[in-house]
């Protein structure tokens, strides 16, 4: 294959579309977000991860799996639950099993800002994928995206 091969720049131009999608629905979220909640898309992100972990058996989350899950690095996640931290909605304390652990719960507060902020943030991805498919690029992509389904609880 050579870098003019027909299936190598479609599928460059496929990648291109798919990450303007995603720029383009995650700019949108954050004005939405910022405006409404005074929240990141990043911010929202760890509260709704950080929202679905339990007390039970392997409920809590490390920080590596939270990195992840908010598509960010270790430092950078740590950084941002610093942030939430200092505004009173998460809370860290030590594994009452494995004092080396630190586990991060959303606090009451947390909780109701995220609430708060869901319909906002559902509304802002409704509104930037109906936007977006509006454009012939796009609309087989937001097509895609409608029909996935959520993941089974592990």
């Amino acid at each position: 294959m050579t870098a003019t091969d027909p299936a190598l720049t479609a599928l460059a131009q496929g990648w291109c579309a798919l990450s303007l999608l995603h720029g383009r629905i995650e700019a949108h979220i954050e004005r939405a977000l910022q405006a409404g909640h005074d929240l990141s898309v990043r911010e929202y992100s760890l509260l709704d991860v950080l929202s679905r972990q339990h007390d039970d058996e392997g409920g809590h989350l490390q920080m590596k799996q939270v990195a992840d899950a908010v598509v960010l690095s270790q430092s950078a996640t740590t950084r941002l639950v610093t942030r939430l931290e200092d505004r009173g909605l998460l809370e860290r304390y030590l594994c009452p099993t494995d004092r080396r652990g630190i586990y991060t719960n959303v606090t009451e507060a947390g909780l109701q800002l995220l609430d708060e902020a869901r319909p906002t943030n559902d509304g802002a991805l409704r509104e930037a994928l109906d936007e977006a498919a509006k454009n012939p690029e796009l609309a087989p992509l937001v097509r895609v995206v409608e029909s996935l389904k959520a993941p089974a609880a592990a």
